[in-house]
């Protein structure tokens, strides 16, 4: 799920607590970012307020950060971290004074492929602090291992998590699967659309934008499934009848090799590349294919043009020419000549390309993984 940045009670003190915090673990401090958050904790706010009025708000900043390359790779990994280690003190620290929490029961998975943990970590907690039996599986959970994990656990509900839309397909393999075998799905993560759109799409019986509403919508009850549950993915997604993001993401190699080669010719600056620099580009060019299919998938063409606004922000504090994606984008529509809507999702994007202000303020979709 979405972290949530909404303040909760204690809220005045929270402003000079996430600064300590993002000091900290900038600096990848993870023994002051503890005493950070322990110390607010015992001074004024709630558990549920230092986890989603403290911790969730500055693991936003951090990925902002490394969006407008003010943090590496390296250190945005180590923030993460130190959150990550932090919760679990956290979470200790509770359970050492509260009861055993012994309402329903819930699992909280990441869905295959999906890294992102922390948004689920956090749910995860949130949920245990208001009483539920929680599951969490934890980071890129295989689906036959989930619905093996439901058969012998019987949960309420399932909470999936994705914050990278290119395991959109898969979530919807994970939700079709959890709703036929009779649990009900809440979904949540960037991944779903900033309105959920995509949670819907797919089937699932919720959808929340942040922490807090997820355990709202769980703690109203999602209808259980019932026996038209099972059904096929084109029976959600019936234009996946013109194989087109079937076939497009077959061939993600092929297109990315292929349209690597031609960009030589078409964008000169890529002559005199490095091969470090030659190694970026084709990662590039894979994400934008992947994107492309995903965007196919759920028939939309807003999700492949907002992942492209944000690689062009990305490319342009990076030093790399935002205008390098135009020429990619005609080379990839010569390819898919014989694709309508693969070839409308791309004019679409290099018509909003021309026509931007660079560093424009989007949702981004989340890192690439």
């Amino acid at each position: 799920m979405t972290p949530s940045t909404v303040q909760g009670p204690g809220a005045v003190a929270l402003g000079p607590a996430r600064e300590r915090l993002w000091s900290a673990v900038h600096q990848g401090d993870e023994h002051r970012a503890t005493a950070v958050v322990l110390d607010l904790l015992e001074s004024s706010a709630d558990p549920e307020t230092v986890l989603l009025g403290l911790i969730a708000p500055v693991q936003a900043r951090v990925g902002a950060e490394w969006a407008a390359n003010r943090l590496t790779v390296a250190q945005e990994h180590t923030a993460t971290a130190i959150h990550e280690r932090v919760i679990a003190v956290l979470a200790h620290r509770v359970e050492g004074r509260s009861r055993t929490p012994d309402g329903p029961r819930v699992t909280v998975a990441c869905v295959d492929g999906e890294w992102h943990a922390l948004p689920a970590r956090l749910l995860a907690e949130v949920l245990r602090l208001r009483g539920w039996r929680v599951d969490f599986l934890g980071a890129q959970v295989p689906t036959p291992h989930l619905i093996a994990h439901l058969h012998g656990t019987g949960p309420r509900a399932v909470a999936l998590s994705s914050s990278i839309p290119t395991h959109l397909p898969t979530a919807h393999t994970a939700i079709t699967a959890c709703r036929a075998a009779g649990v009900p799905v809440i979904a949540g993560g960037a991944a779903f659309g900033p309105d959920g759109r995509y949670a819907r799409a797919l089937g699932a019986d919720g959808w929340a934008p942040d922490a807090r509403e997820a355990a709202a919508v769980l703690g109203r009850g999602l209808d259980r499934p019932g026996p038209s549950a099972f059904h096929q993915t084109v029976d959600d997604l019936p234009h996946l009848a013109d194989q087109e993001y079937t076939m497009v993401a077959a061939t993600t190699h092929q297109l990315v090799k292929q349209t690597l080669a031609d960009l030589e010719d078409r964008f000169e600056p890529m002559r005199a590349y490095t091969e470090r620099q030659r190694r970026h580009t084709a990662e590039d060019l894979a994400h934008i294919v992947e994107y492309l299919a995903t965007s196919l998938y759920v028939a939309d063409d807003e999700l492949f043009l907002r992942f492209i606004l944000w690689t062009a922000d990305i490319l342009t504090a990076r030093g790399v020419p935002a205008r390098s994606l135009d020429p990619a984008l005609d080379l990839l529509a010569q390819h898919l000549k014989d694709f309508p809507r693969a070839r409308r999702t791309l004019a679409h994007a290099r018509e909003a390309l021309g026509e931007r202000t660079p560093l424009t303020k989007i949702p981004g979709p989340g890192k690439p993984a």
